[in-house]
């Protein structure tokens, strides 16, 4: 997740032999007899198949000339297509179509005998040929044409509706339903998607008691209710279940009542009808009774098996109900902003332990050799961060000021879970004194879950993660899987305050959470891990996040339009809520001082507690703390409501300093630039200049305005703006700007902080991309690399040529893109060649290494592949018992898996191996292997989930779709299994995101485009209109420009 993606890549021209060895105990023969093929589009990109036309009924004619055998008409998916009114998918029969067209007056279900009544209009004349029609069919066409026409208007001035028999469904807006029906037919009284505000829960009584073996599961919920205003109806989310009793009783009367309810599946609602009328002020109780199945979607309350050492099944349950599943393992009012306190119950066989958010209270023992748990009732919290588990686990446990924090994992991992206690308790410390609020709760859970899509989840009081981010094993975890597994701990700890204790009202402000645990997450670090140079990883974040807020397709952090449906709030969950929302509060806290910054956060977590907020809230806080010397909230909204950023243009005249600024695209066809081109930012401007006498200097400015003037103290050498890094934006000089700091990175690059100089080469590449900077020039800057000993401008450095060489190789340029690795190597041939094949050195050093070896490897340099390979093989001689270096294993092990011998031994391993970190190097290694039917294996295996866990997927297809052919293979893997992939992991996840960016960010040509984007329009409206298929879109267009716009004068002069 944090790895750095599209380093160079090496070329793949042959194909390997076919083989099938024995794995373990048994038989493995994944290519035998398997004849797989190229890819199609390998042999033939230009080869499309076009969907026909959808038939455009609104527009027909009253009259059709042709006889009804010679009408064609084959709706996409057998829905029935209606320009103007959306497509109209429903679960049941052909009744649910037919209601959509008698919304017009008009039944298309019998369009042959329509056809045909239809030509009795016409006279027949004694030729055989129509005579004109009559008087009377005239008039009834032209009255049909006039009705079709005043619907048509009032279908196109309606917000796109999609007309069904529940009503009116407008698109990316709340469900305005004209009538929504529950399941029994009867009037559904409430017709939004977000809950009314009429009742407030106060508290939960849940008792569930899961079959894992079965993955079902039974369930009652009580909940305490308070009447905001008078009402007769209780709404609330229930998803999925089959509820056998609902009862109702008021808080005066001692006897339950059994109480009519009604199922809204569409916004997975249900209402509660009070046998009497709730009063405002007043509490009562409901009381429901249900069943349901344990997902199979890593969402809501899921159960999986796994095999453990021993090769025996295992069973396991957990949830994960952020943002919206809570409501699919027991009825509640499923919005952050409806919190309540819990008592959680739940029954489980006697091998099993439960755990949920907070200490256990009791264990009961019941029949059938059956045990209740009963955990103590919680604070008030919101419904998403509500947690249990189910499973064999075992753990440690450190008591911490009165706190017991525990780490679990499955018995036979229980040994790799201490550096994880340990980085626990001392990050819950230093948030303690930092936010100078103790954690609330009086135990601290962390729980490696065996099967866990998400990176892990901030649940209040039993944290959750996949066992790659919780575990370590020192002697095979490498100092990235060290830094990794820190980073995700301190994130979902900072969670803790920044999202629990306080939490934003509704997911338009999803960046209060996420945003400010990501600025923690490597602040904290940054204080109490300084060793592990975190500040290089966050660097290369922000790199990464303003490359996708750069693309049209972006969108503000926070959301003034509405974010209603699953798909819209899914969508929030990206990395501009996260990195360019920490980015923010790191360049604010820079030009606040530290100080400032921290008294308002302490400020704003006590005024908030237990609360929901706004991003207002947050700004409110710091104008009282600045005292109004600076409106942040005027200054942050700049940030927060438009999408993008700014690009910052410097030029030196004497002791003048030219500013301006407007929005960085990195799509610069006038076609493509937005209509409102007034963007502008209020932008802390830092930077720092060297004068005359070689004396170094810093200042800081706010420029709020298109352009100003900054007057200097005196004339200057050379000025590098945005000092550090630290403010959101890209920085352009003049010419004689850039040749001052080309000059002096050539002098002595130490001059400038590591921060600054891959500062430096991130922006000359990105603007040589567009075309405002001469792309020689930006090799020009880089030629200092031979003097640079720092890891963070080297791969930054890597990764911007990596993304050129990418291209050249993938369109076949092996001359040019040969010649770009060259230039490259030549540069780094010195840094290359002090490399050592051990784990010495501090983790900034290792990590170098392990990038260098990498770069070296892959392009067969310096004998890199003589002595990666040497190391295999006395790894395999050993039947991989001898130790490798931790920091060089990926590297030793994708030039082991070149062999056919070796790719089987590391599947083998991969097996057998209880190393989570071993794992992904294998998988890495395996999936950059030149044999298409090894690829091909993999991720069809990956699929199933028979030997790779399906969560892995993504995973591999990254890895693949860096490589030839490897990125060929995964496009046509995600064609044919599209359907397979949207039933395994939700649209909106983050794994459907990495595999359809991973399968498409390499293509460049037009021909790749056209077939891209008419999948994805072969696919539903929802689907197209997604965001990350929006940005795949884009970025393949964007290589296509980038590449007309350099290459000929790439290949003239490297």
């Amino acid at each position: 997740m944090l790895s750095r993606q599209g380093r160079f890549s090496s070329r793949s021209r042959k194909l390997g032999r076919s083989g099938c060895k024995e794995l373990g105990g048994g038989k493995m023969e994944p290519f035998a007899n398997d004849r797989l093929q190229l890819p199609r589009n390998m042999i033939e990109n230009s080869m499309f198949e076009e969907e026909p036309d959808v038939v455009d009924l609104a527009k027909e004619p009253c009259l059709h000339p042709l006889e009804p055998d010679e009408v064609e008409y084959e709706p996409r998916g057998s829905r029935l297509l209606v320009r103007g009114l959306g497509e109209h998918e429903m679960d049941e029969d052909e009744e649910d179509y037919e209601s959509s067209a008698k919304l017009l007056g008009m039944s298309f279900m019998n369009r042959s005998s329509g056809l045909r009544n239809s030509a009795a209009g016409y006279r027949q004349g004694p030729d055989g040929t129509c005579s004109l029609p009559s008087a009377r069919t005239m008039v009834v066409c032209a009255f049909v044409i006039l009705l079709a026409i005043s619907m048509i208007m009032v279908i196109y001035l309606l917000p796109r509706c999609t007309f069904t028999k529940e009503g009116c469904h407008k698109e990316n807006q709340s469900m305005g339903l004209i009538q929504a029906l529950a399941t029994n037919g009867k009037p559904f009284p409430w017709a939004q998607v977000r809950l009314p505000t009429a009742i407030m829960p106060l508290r939960y009584e849940l008792d569930l008691h899961p079959n894992l073996t079965s993955r079902t599961f039974r369930g009652s919920v009580t909940i305490s209710l308070q009447a905001l205003q008078a009402t007769r109806d209780i709404i609330l989310h229930s998803a999925r279940h089959n509820i056998s009793r609902v009862t109702f009783m008021s808080a005066v009367a001692s006897q339950e009542t059994q109480a009519e309810f009604m199922e809204y599946p569409s916004h997975e609602q249900i209402a509660i009808v009070a046998p009497e009328i709730l009063l405002e002020g007043h509490n009562y109780t409901v009381k429901i009774e249900y069943s349901g199945f344990l997902s199979t979607f890593y969402y809501g309350f899921y159960g999986f098996s796994y095999k453990d050492g021993s090769n025996e099944e295992k069973y396991f349950a957990a949830t994960q109900f952020e943002p919206l599943a809570a409501r699919s393992a027991f009825p509640c009012f499923d919005e952050p902003a409806f919190k309540a306190t819990f008592i959680i119950r739940i029954v489980r066989e006697e091998q099993y332990t439960a755990l949920s958010n907070m200490p256990k209270k009791s264990s009961v023992a019941m029949e059938d050799g059956l045990i209740q748990d009963e955990f103590s009732e919680s604070i008030k919290m919101s419904t998403y961060l509500v947690a249990f588990i189910v499973g064999e686990l075992k753990n440690l446990s450190q008591d911490v000021n009165g706190t017991l924090v525990s780490v679990y994992a499955i018995p036979e991992k229980v040994g790799q879970v201490h550096h994880a206690l340990e980085i626990a308790v001392k990050l819950l410390e230093f948030y303690q004194k930092y936010f100078e609020i103790e954690y609330p709760l009086k135990k601290l859970d962390l729980v490696a879950i065996p099967d866990l899509q998400a990176a892990a989840m901030e649940n209040w009081g039993l944290l959750t993660f996949p066992q790659e981010t919780l575990l370590y094993d020192s002697a095979t975890s490498s100092v990235e899987a060290r830094k990794l597994v820190t980073k995700i701990i301190s994130h979902e700890l900072a969670h803790q305050w920044f999202g629990n204790l306080v939490t934003m009202q509704w997911w338009n402000n999803l960046w209060l959470n996420e945003g400010f645990a990501t600025f923690m997450e490597y602040f904290s670090l940054e204080k109490i891990f300084g060793e592990l140079y975190s500040y290089e990883d966050f660097l290369d974040a922000r790199f990464k996040t303003m490359k996708k807020d750069s693309l049209n397709a972006s969108y503000p952090i926070i959301s003034l339009s509405s974010v209603q449906s699953s798909q819209q709030i899914g969508e929030m969950f990206d990395s501009l809520s996260y990195v360019k929302g920490a980015s923010l509060l790191l360049m604010l806290k820079t030009y606040l001082s530290e100080d400032i910054f921290q008294h308002a956060i302490v400020v704003y977590l006590y005024k908030h507690s237990y609360g929901s907020i706004q991003s207002d809230d947050l700004w409110d806080t710091f104008n009282e703390i600045t005292n109004k010397t600076l409106d942040v909230k005027k200054m942050m909204k700049t940030w927060t409501l438009q999408k993008g950023f700014p690009l910052v243009t410097i030029q030196r005249k004497g002791k003048e300093l030219l500013v301006q600024q407007e929005r960085f695209f990195l799509d610069m066809k006038p076609e493509s630039q937005p209509s409102d081109v007034s963007s502008l930012w209020h932008i802390p401007l830092i930077f720092v200049a060297e004068g005359r006498n070689s004396s170094k200097y810093r200042s800081v400015s706010l420029l709020d305005k298109k352009s100003d003037v900054i007057n200097l103290t005196e004339e200057v050498q050379w000025i590098k703006v945005n000092t550090d890094m630290t403010g959101y934006y890209i920085v352009h000089y003049a010419d004689d700007d850039w040749e001052a700091l080309i000059k002096q990175l050539k002098v002595n690059p130490y001059v400038l902080s590591d921060k600054d100089r891959a500062h430096l080469i991130n922006n000359i590449f990105e603007l040589a991309g567009l075309g405002k900077v001469p792309l020689q020039r930006a090799f020009d800057l880089i030629d200092y690399l031979e003097n640079e000993t720092y890891t963070a401008p080297i791969t930054e450095a890597l990764f911007q040529t990596g993304l050129i060489y990418n291209l050249l190789e993938k369109l076949g340029y092996t001359d040019l893109s040969a010649r770009l690795v060259g230039r490259v190597s030549k540069l780094l041939q010195s840094q290359i060649q002090q490399q050592t094949w051990t784990d010495e050195g501090t983790p900034t050093v290792r990590e170098l290494r392990s990038v260098l070896l990498e770069f070296a490897c892959a392009h067969n340099l310096e004998n890199c592949n003589t002595t990666a390979m040497k190391l295999f093989d006395n790894w395999m001689a050993s039947n991989g018992t001898s130790r490798l270096p931790t920091d060089v294993k990926t590297t030793v092990f994708k030039v082991g898996a070149k062999t056919e011998k070796g790719w089987l031994f590391l599947l083998s391993t991969y097996v057998s191996t209880s190393s989570e970190a071993d794992k992904n190097k294998i998988l890495e290694a395996l999936a950059s292997s030149e044999d298409v039917r090894k690829l091909h294996w993999l991720m069809r295996n990956s699929l199933s989930g028979d030997t790779i866990q399906t969560q892995k997927l993504s995973l591999i297809i990254r890895t693949m779709g860096q490589r030839f052919p490897g990125h060929l293979l995964t496009w046509d893997f995600v064609k044919e299994n599209w359907n397979k992939l949207v039933q395994k992991f939700r649209l909106v996840s983050f794994s459907m995101r990495s595999i359809v960016a991973g399968s498409t960010h390499m293509f460049s040509t037009k021909a790749h485009l056209y077939e891209v984007q008419a999948f994805f329009e072969s696919q539903s409206e929802a689907t197209i209109r997604l965001r990350y298929v929006q940005e795949a879109l884009e970025v393949i267009q964007l290589n296509i420009q980038w590449v007309e716009k350099n290459l000929k004068t790439l290949a003239l002069w490297l």
